[in-house]
């Protein structure tokens, strides 16, 4: 007859019994060994960084957006005709001639009868600050 062990005996041939040098326990009222479920917490993650990185492009985008609409609207102030130097903190308009071309003036809409595009003030740094525009979608 074989010499059996009983199953909560750890013993191995070459290292004998060495169930205090193993890195589990292996007593039958040891607390059981559970793998952690690491794919709910990568999912979680991956949930949470995604909404992260979507709330900030969503928030670039309209950093965007903004930026190319304050762009524009310089561009289309810049452009128009004015024979005076802006000054700074004044607020203007601007209208389109009959001739169909932009030009900036210091006379209020109501004040004559013009096609208003807006109405904009200059800042210190030159940037043209739209204050109140007619038409949203002249691009």
């Amino acid at each position: 007859m074989e010499n059996k062990k009983p199953d909560n005996i750890v013993y191995s041939e070459d290292k004998g019994y060495n169930a205090s040098f193993l890195p589990y326990s292996t007593s039958v009222g040891a607390p059981i060994i559970r793998v952690d479920d690491i794919v709910s917490w990568k999912s979680r993650g991956i949930t949470n960084v995604n909404k992260e990185f979507e709330n900030k492009f969503k928030e670039l985008k309209n950093q965007y957006e903004s930026l190319m609409q304050e762009f524009e609207w310089n561009e289309l102030v810049y452009n128009a005709k004015f024979a005076f130097e802006p000054v700074i903190g004044e607020i203007y308009h601007l209208y389109v001639s009959e001739e169909g071309n932009n030009f900036l003036s210091l006379i209020s809409p109501h004040e004559w009868n013009k096609v208003h595009i807006g109405t904009f003030k200059l800042n210190s740094d030159k940037k043209w600050i739209a204050l109140h525009e007619k038409e949203k979608n002249l691009f």
